[in-house]
């Protein structure tokens, strides 16, 4: 899912009268927007076993009680990094899937979306997929659930597009077609480098294309 777009022009710069805009997020919330951002680029490079709150607090430059007034452990870290992750497709999914003109758009930038937004957080979605395991038993099968709201979006966006043009002959149960597109898409965070032929969205059209071109009436 791309991580942003561009939408053009503004014709306003300030919200209409009686329109709430969102607030300025507080000094609280930044700072543990900056633990996070730091706690995913060591747990990438060094492992969430391997990784101290110590290590933590001192590249984020806060003492250790000050970290532990933002968070309490290395599991409570983890556990927000990967429920930030899932909200985060989820919403884009939602976005893509409603902006989409039709059906099979949809898929292509559900599938487009999913490689850019892979590959400009390839230390954060390494730690999605390598240390799924360390997290707490009681909140993986929660998670999970949020992981398959993504997954049958995308499902349910293919098979519309399916139900449309019956000629179209997919070869595979699609949750299984869905599944092998999804990990198409996630695997780019093991080999994609910036310094590469294609941005993180040419690539993601790039993928998208190929792997929907079976199912382009």
């Amino acid at each position: 899912m791309a991580e942003s777009s561009d939408s053009g022009p503004s014709t306003s710069t300030a919200p209409a009268a009686g329109t709430p805009s969102s607030p300025e997020p507080s000094r609280a919330d930044r700072q543990r927007s900056r633990v996070l951002a730091v706690a995913a680029e060591i747990f990438s490079r060094r492992g969430f076993r391997a990784t101290s709150m110590n290590e933590i607090a001192a590249a984020v430059g806060l003492s250790k009680p000050t970290l532990y007034h933002y968070f309490h452990s290395k599991e409570e870290l983890l556990v927000r990094l990967y429920s930030d992750v899932l909200d985060e497709s989820l919403r884009m999914a939602r976005e893509v899937v409603g902006a989409a003109p039709t059906p099979l758009a949809g898929v292509r930038e559900l599938i487009s979306s999913r490689v850019a937004y892979t590959c400009r957080n390839q230390a954060l979605l390494k730690v999605c997929f390598e240390e799924e395991h360390e997290l707490p038993a009681e909140l993986a099968e929660q998670l999970l659930r949020r992981r398959h709201a993504f997954e049958e979006l995308v499902v349910a966006t293919l098979e519309e597009h399916l139900a449309a043009h019956p000629a179209v002959e997919l070869g595979m149960p699609s949750k299984v077609w869905v599944n092998m597109c999804l990990g198409a898409a996630n695997w780019t965070y093991k080999w994609f480098r910036p310094s590469g032929p294609d941005d993180p969205e040419r690539l993601g059209e790039r993928i998208a294309a190929a792997l929907t071109a079976g199912i382009t009436p």
